[in-house]
């Protein structure tokens, strides 16, 4: 039988009467250190739901629904898949959507469904065909930020007529059983491709 070295019962005398290092949660309350990435906080008012957190998440933690029907678009943030690599804040198109806080440590739970929260915004679709957009704040923060700029894009036009309201809707009403969009169409909010179609009539 070898003897221990004398390093080693020195380290084994300091371990004896030293605090130790590890903390003593969950029964006192543990304070991360600065930087310390947790779970992400998402600031609804600065969220525009434009789905850059979810492609750019990498355990597909956050996923999003369309529901046409009711007309929102339902963001999925399961944070027991969460890794906090930091990416949904990284690439947040509005730099303040989302946020990753210190909180981690009392995110256990017997019950998964507890660690999964849902966001609703309101969508944006094509008054001809039906094919989605994208949603209202997605459209008024490229507003704000383009500014007078925003205005050279026709479909823009819908956002001005609802403040000023230069024509009625049912002047404005997309005839859907004759399926031909008409010069007027150009007051509706529509998708990039029956925009389109307005445009080839008007200036052919």
């Amino acid at each position: 039988m070898k003897y221990p070295k004398i390093r080693e019962l020195r380290e084994a005398v300091i371990s004896l009467v030293t605090p130790a290092y590890t903390t003593r949660f969950p029964k006192k309350e543990h304070t991360p250190f600065e930087g310390f990435r947790g779970k992400p906080v998402v600031d609804d008012q600065n969220c525009v739901g434009c789905e850059t957190c979810a492609n750019v998440c990498p355990s597909l933690a956050i996923t999003f629904e369309d529901d046409r029907e009711k007309g929102v678009r339902i963001i999925k943030r399961d944070y027991g898949k969460c890794l906090f690599c930091g990416q949904c804040e990284e690439h947040c198109i509005t730099g303040k959507g989302v946020v990753l806080s210190d909180q981690i440590y009392d995110l256990s739970s017997f019950d998964r469904k507890t660690n999964v929260e849902y966001q609703e915004k309101e969508l944006l679709i094509c008054k001809n065909c039906g094919a989605i957009i994208t949603t209202r704040e997605h459209i008024m923060f490229m507003h704000k930020k383009l500014g007078p700029k925003a205005y050279s894009n026709i479909m823009n036009l819908k956002m001005l007529n609802e403040k000023l309201r230069l024509a009625s809707r049912e002047e404005t009403k997309v005839e859907l059983s004759e399926g031909e969009l008409r010069r007027r169409d150009m007051f509706n909010v529509l998708c990039p491709n029956c925009l389109r179609q307005v445009q080839m009539k008007v200036f052919s």
